[in-house]
């Protein structure tokens, strides 16, 4: 009886149900991070928004369903929803981060506080870069677990807040690599190319469609070897690194968006520190 006693209590004191290894990886619900929500058992897949953008989901150990939901930089510590199949509301946490400086010195004034030409240019580059990450194919990404897109050591990471020439500008959108310049770059995960583009700020750049709202960016190359609507498998070669742009040397910055929200890509290749 004492024995059936302790099972009944330990059964109790367990969760539900154990994390998988993608909630284990992803869960990192930061501003700027991730937040996984468990959305239960379901025979097909729920369809899932926050702040009225469609959500990626999957279904994890082919048990239950789980949301993969962007956080905004700007996310305020706190309660937030999602809103599933429409109408029921769940609600998940989000916790603080606080993220460091970097100060940067440009010989390029045009590059610190451009002109109204190029002003002009910014934001219609700026609104075709928007409209790719807006986005949201069907396709399950082929991995959530990515492997780095260059070998070389992290640079900047996620997330700084940024000041050229003294000047602070918009945090750090993605996480950096120090690479040397043609150093080949590759697909973290399958997908299909959506926007190439050289532009003022970004130099080079390729945009890939990783499916359901996972889109990776990647700038300031030397080369661009795809052309759009390429299909890329995972570890396919899309361009190579070099100092396009706004950028002060050769190495690859690289954003990932989840829901039209700019997150950590550390959080995807298991290097994410709180």
């Amino acid at each position: 009886m004492r024995l059936l006693a302790l099972a009944t209590i330990l059964c109790l004191a367990l969760p539900a149900h154990a994390d998988g290894f993608i909630s284990r990886l992803l869960n990192k619900p930061v501003p700027g991070g991730v937040a996984v929500v468990d959305l239960g058992p379901a025979s097909s897949a729920p369809t899932v928004r926050y702040q009225d953008k469609p959500v990626l989901t999957i279904h994890e150990d082919g048990q239950r369903w789980i949301a993969i939901v962007g956080l905004p930089l700007t996310s305020k510590p706190g309660t937030q929803q999602i809103m599933v199949n429409g109408s029921q509301p769940l609600s998940f946490q989000i916790g603080s981060k606080t993220y460091v400086e970097q100060r940067i010195t440009l010989k390029n004034q045009q590059q610190v506080n451009p002109n109204a030409k190029n002003l002009a240019r910014i934001e219609r580059e700026l609104a075709e870069q928007t409209r790719a990450y807006q986005q949201f194919s069907t396709r399950q990404p082929s991995n959530l677990l990515f492997d780095k897109p260059v070998n070389g050591p992290l640079s900047s990471p996620f997330g700084l807040r940024r000041f050229f020439n003294g000047e602070e500008r918009n945090p750090h959108s993605g996480l950096d690599f120090a690479a040397n310049r043609g150093t080949p770059i590759k697909a973290p995960a399958a997908g299909t190319v959506i926007l190439l583009g050289d532009y003022f700020f970004n130099g080079k750049t390729v945009f890939v469609d990783h499916g359901q709202g996972l889109i990776s960016m990647f700038c300031h190359l030397s080369e661009i070897s795809v052309k759009l609507g390429d299909e890329l498998p995972r570890g396919g070669v899309l361009g190579k690194v070099g100092a396009t742009g706004r950028a002060t040397g050769p190495h690859l910055h690289w954003n990932v968006s989840l829901n039209d929200a700019r997150v950590d890509p550390a959080i995807f290749i298991g290097a994410f520190k709180p």
